[in-house]
């Protein structure tokens, strides 16, 4: 299976084989749910909290005695039935919201939602990208030339979730003309995950048979590393 490959002039250069093993997985629905809902369980940060019983302060000592005052028994202004008493069942900061997910099922996770980008015209591959400067209106002409030349006009017109740049190196004067876009992510391919690509809608891939060496190679650690 070939792609074409375009430069950051919008103009093809070029075709590319295409792996199948990242870009030819038919799509599974329950597995990119499963880790996607993982992730994002990972990320979690956790911020209500309250108090219970044996964290407000006070009440260390008993309101009044057991018997003769008319009054109901009380222990405590600690508890949960007092007003400025703890609270019960209420949300705790040390909940572990983890789960485990399996590298090789993240990786194939991802790789699955590439190849469904793939098929809906999603994907573009570029030879590289070079900016003279880190300049915004530099990272802005390339935006355009690819939206003009592909004919993907949402990677210029989309105010948000609009691409993903997966470089195999890091560049600064890219990721820093770039940083300007609420609507593009600049990053590593090695580091690039499910999250990311189905948060944009587009994927820019540079250098494809360089990025598709080190996307391969996920596969190749993940099966290493379920063998040990």
């Amino acid at each position: 299976m070939d792609a074409t490959v375009y430069n950051q002039e919008g103009r093809e250069t070029g075709k590319v084989k295409i792996p199948e093993a990242v870009f030819g997985l038919p799509w599974n629905g329950d597995l990119v749910h499963q880790a996607m809902t993982s992730m994002r369980s990972n990320e979690r940060v956790i911020y209500a909290h309250v108090k219970d019983r044996g964290e407000v302060s006070g009440g260390g000592k008993k309101p009044w005695q057991q018997k003769g005052t008319g009054r109901a028994r009380h222990g405590s202004i600690r508890s949960p039935i007092w007003v400025g008493g703890g609270v019960s069942h209420g949300p705790n900061k040390a909940k572990n919201y983890s789960r485990k997910i399996n590298k090789k099922m993240k990786t194939k996770a991802l790789f699955t939602v590439l190849s469904k980008k793939l098929a809906d015209h999603e994907v573009i591959f570029v030879d590289r990208i070079a900016l003279p400067t880190a300049k915004t209106i530099e990272a802005k002409k390339v935006l355009v030339n690819l939206a003009v030349g592909t004919g993907y006009k949402k990677i210029v017109s989309k105010k948000q979730n609009s691409a993903i740049i997966a470089m195999p190196v890091r560049n600064q004067n890219i990721l820093r003309g770039f940083n300007n876009f609420n609507n593009v992510l600049v990053g590593d391919v090695r580091n690039i995950n499910l999250l990311d690509v189905l948060n944009h809608t587009y994927t820019i891939i540079v250098s494809p048979e360089e990025s598709f060496a080190i996307l391969t190679n996920k596969t190749q650690n993940a099966k290493r590393k379920i063998k040990n």
